[in-house]
């Protein structure tokens, strides 16, 4: 039988998978905090399902490649916002 904590990596590894969403995001959706979602999603869901692991981690390759453009423009909002107001 299956493990709640193997259920829950599966459940997570699911939702990045088909949603394309961040660890920050998926931690959201499922009310735990980011560090548990990676250690599942990295390490846990490894042990699980494999080839579950492969796309997740295809997913959060593409993420974490993506993560300075999406800084980027949330820093350009901020400063469109400040000047905005002035």
């Amino acid at each position: 039988m299956i493990g709640n904590v193997e259920k829950r990596c599966v459940e997570i590894g699911k939702y990045i998978r088909d949603t394309g969403a961040t660890v920050r995001q998926a931690a959201a959706v499922f009310g735990i905090s980011k560090s548990t979602v990676h250690i599942d999603v990295t390490k846990r869901l490894y042990e699980v399902d494999r080839i579950l692991y492969n796309d997740v981690h295809k997913v959060l390759e593409e993420n974490k490649a993506q993560r300075h453009i999406r800084g980027g423009i949330a820093t350009k909002e901020k400063y469109t916002k400040i000047k905005k107001n002035l």
